[in-house]
């Protein structure tokens, strides 16, 4: 028997440690891949795999992606995760893989259109490799850091224009541009010979198809504010190279919809060589513009069809249409034309081949939010009072001066003063108490989201600043008293993403962030908070700051998701004058990497 026991042994006991050394050799192997992946770049294409999955399973299960947006205001959910590495410029409704379907007619597939909330990734748009925290102002408008948007498309193509050119680490931006290959500067003086730029009586412009926006960078000087756009098109970021400048811009197309602005808002509409195809489609293109020009206001066109060869049709009817509607012809300077708009409608309509009439007097000019393109002049006489170049005081007067299209708010007068005077208060709290870094040079761009008479942008006018003033349609259209005051803006409803690319403002103010989001009538909402903040975050520069005005309740609220957007946060109670219960979120958007 004790033979037979030490004979089995040497056959058990072997295989007993064979066993064990494989199951410890598999346990060591995982402790070692674990710190593989934990410390080395190796583990980083299986996390970004992990995420892009979740990512793509939330849109094609809605049901997921209400879940993960309820999980995240409820606080359960503590992070958003980042985007896909190809995000980093996204654009949700202007995506050319998505808008490239659409009918090409009137240049409709390059105007807005945006994506269903459910058919969005969840996700933080994360910035380019070598991102750096932008050249600050008024250096900016002359260099920025190459490695934020390292596109070289244009600097390649229009360098010997002026346009922009790369030196070491930075683009620079000589001033020219196609129709100014000598500079903005120059281009400027040229035509002030023929419009009072100096006077102080001309101060809202806007410069279409702009380029990089030179022009209205250079018009700055001149207390000419200016809002410059252009589609997003072959010639890419153009826009983003403006706004990384601190010129203000926005991305738009003028196609087969009117462009967000509310009627007469303009003093100054310049075209150089925008190639806008004014007299098509019955003069459309040409009506518009004068539905944003002010009357008395002036419209430069520089290029063609301006005495352009092989466009004797094109320069003919352009004329027509401009005398059609009695603009007054100043000069005509090589390829330069420019016209002076009369202050009333009383010498149209006139006989014209365009077949152009007047609208009818119930049309509201300035409601221009997906509304489409008329055929028909806008009534000036549908202003109340006279708003035309020459009558609204000068800037800076204008600025404090209620135009006579406040009366569209019930004691209108009264609630323009009031307004300006609480924003006069509020914005020295913010500056003296919360230390907010209004008037540094940390902050450029800015913009209000709820931004009712300006009166927020009109206590800031002493800094070096800009802000765009967002007037959503659902509440009341109020922007053209901003444009009045010689401030700009644009209508836009924060339920869908705005136009302009990420990372693009410094600084985002809003008050009553709830009511951005609900029905007016119902009460319901029309769209969930984490989306309208995750598309703060995208448009927002990196150690950029948010500012939220709000009941205690929707704080509370906008403070959970803010950590679930990596922001830093701090809630303050408001300046003690101010009545009501309002409180401050003041939040600081991290800079955080691609790999994070």
């Amino acid at each position: 028997m004790g033979n037979q026991t030490n004979q089995e042994s040497p056959k058990k006991h072997p295989q007993k440690w064979k066993l064990l050394d494989i199951i410890t050799s598999f346990f060591f192997f995982l402790i070692i891949l674990f710190l593989i992946l934990v410390f080395t770049n190796l583990g980083d294409p299986l996390a970004d795999t992990g995420r892009q999955t979740l990512l793509r399973s939330s849109i094609s299960d809605p049901k997921q992606r209400v879940n993960m947006v309820a999980a995240i205001e409820e606080g359960v959910r503590k992070k958003i995760e980042k985007c896909p590495d190809d995000y980093v410029d996204y654009m949700p409704c202007e995506d050319p893989k998505r808008n490239s379907q659409l009918s090409r007619i009137m240049n409709f597939y390059r105007e807005r259109h945006c994506p269903k909330p459910e058919e969005e990734p969840l996700c933080l748009i994360p910035p380019p490799k070598g991102y750096m925290v932008p050249v600050q102002w008024p250096q900016s408008l002359h260099k920025i850091w190459h490695s934020n948007m390292p596109y070289n498309k244009i600097a390649d193509r229009k360098g010997h224009q002026g346009w922009m050119k790369i030196e070491g680490q930075h683009f620079i931006f000589p001033g020219g541009g196609t129709m100014f290959p000598d500079g903005a500067v120059q281009y400027i003086k040229k035509l002030a010979q023929y419009i009072p730029i100096k006077s102080g009586g001309l101060r809202t412009a806007l410069d279409m198809g702009c380029g990089v926006a030179s022009f209205g960078g250079f018009l700055l000087s001149e207390n000419i504010m200016t809002l410059s756009f252009a589609p997003r098109d072959s010639h890419k970021s153009q826009i983003q190279f403006a706004l990384e400048r601190g010129v203000p811009a926005m991305v738009a197309m003028l196609g087969t919809r009117r462009l967000p602005f509310p009627a007469f808002a303009f003093d100054l509409v310049h075209c150089s060589r925008c190639l806008i195809p004014f007299t098509a489609y019955n003069a459309s293109y040409f009506i518009e513009v004068n539905r944003l020009l002010r009357p008395g206001g002036y419209l430069v066109i520089s290029g063609p069809p301006v005495q352009w060869a092989k466009q004797d049709k094109e320069w003919a009817d352009l004329q027509a249409i401009a005398s059609a509607l009695c603009y007054e012809l100043i000069v005509v300077d090589g390829n330069t034309a420019i016209w002076k708009k009369p202050s009333g409608d009383a010498c149209f309509p006139n006989q014209n081949v365009f077949g152009v009439r007047l609208c009818d007097e119930s049309d509201d000019p300035s409601y221009a939010w997906y509304f489409n393109l008329t055929k028909c002049v806008s009534r000036t006489s549908f202003v109340k009072g006279d708003i035309s170049v020459g009558a609204i005081p000068k800037w800076p007067k204008r600025l404090t001066k209620a135009s006579s299209r406040v009366t569209q708010i019930n004691n209108g007068l009264d609630v323009f003063e009031a307004d300006a005077k609480r924003w006069a208060r509020r914005i020295e709290y913010y500056k003296n108490s919360l230390k907010l870094k209004l008037g540094t040079p940390a902050v450029r761009n800015i913009m209000d989201m709820n931004a009712f008479f300006g009166g927020f942008a009109a206590a800031l006018s002493s800094d070096p600043v800009w802000v765009m003033n967002v007037v959503p349609p659902h509440r009341p259209l109020t922007l053209d008293v901003i444009f009045d005051r010689g401030l700009i803006g644009v209508y836009h409803d924060w339920c869908e993403p705005f136009s302009t690319y990420p990372r693009t403002y410094d600084f985002l103010h809003v008050t009553g962030i709830e009511s951005l989001i609900k029905d007016s009538t119902s009460g319901e909402n029309r769209c969930n908070l984490v989306d309208v903040m995750v598309e703060m975050d995208r448009i927002l520069r990196p150690e950029g700051t948010v500012v939220v005005r709000d009941n205690p309740e929707v704080i509370d609220k906008v403070s959970r998701v803010a950590r679930a957007v990596r922001w830093t946060t701090a809630i303050h109670e408001k300046e003690p004058e101010s009545n009501g219960g309002d409180r401050i979120l003041v939040a600081t958007k991290t800079l955080w990497k691609a790999d994070h």
